[in-house]
């Protein structure tokens, strides 16, 4: 009797299912996504929508003899990364090296056009080290990138560094006063 209770409220043994199209079950009415050929579309008529107009009362923000309270909007600025400054760069040197001790410590050097050179720019000093731009005389800019110069020392002592297009260097960017590191190295 059980068995037959727990059979009777199962309902139906499930049906397989279909194997070929139109995977629908036999017993299911077939749906219909359109209008059926050559019958005409209802025509839908839009009703139009109620207006309604509302009153609200007016009351009064504050009662009388009452001060209006004071709103205060505080803004603040977007985050902006600030610029760093760059240090100033080197003064004109007022001694040692010259114009003519450069010149002489990057005549012959590889690297180095085989022309008359002129100091363009400085000699800029920092402590013991210079920093200067060379050109080849009597060429135009737009010709030739200035040949940078970075040496350290005077006179008999003066050294060179580098001497070229880039002359920011290891040892330029590690070593050197900040003031000839901006002029070699743009920082």
């Amino acid at each position: 009797m059980l068995a037959t209770a727990l059979a009777g409220a199962c309902g139906e043994p499930p049906q397989p299912l279909p194997t070929s199209p139109p995977y629908v079950s036999p017993s299911a009415a077939p749906i219909s996504l359109g209008p059926s050929p050559g019958l005409p579309l209802p025509t839908v008529t839009a009703a139009p929508l109620p207006t309604s107009t509302t009153t609200l009362p007016t009351v009064p923000a504050y009662p009388t003899g009452r001060p209006a309270p004071t709103v205060t909007v505080t803004t603040t600025a977007p985050e902006t990364v600030p610029a760093t400054s760059r240090p100033p760069h080197a003064a004109k040197c007022t001694g040692q090296p010259a114009k003519a001790q450069i010149l002489a410590l990057i005549k012959g050097r590889p690297g180095v056009p085989d022309k008359p050179l002129r100091v363009h720019e400085g000699p800029y000093c920092s402590g013991t080290w210079s920093f200067a731009t060379v050109e080849v005389t009597g060429e135009s800019a737009d010709d030739l990138e200035p040949l940078m110069v970075v040496a350290t020392g005077t006179g008999t002592t003066l050294t060179l560094i580098a001497a070229g297009s880039d002359v920011c260097i290891d040892r330029v960017q590690t070593s050197a006063p900040p003031g000839i590191r901006v002029l070699a190295c743009g920082f």
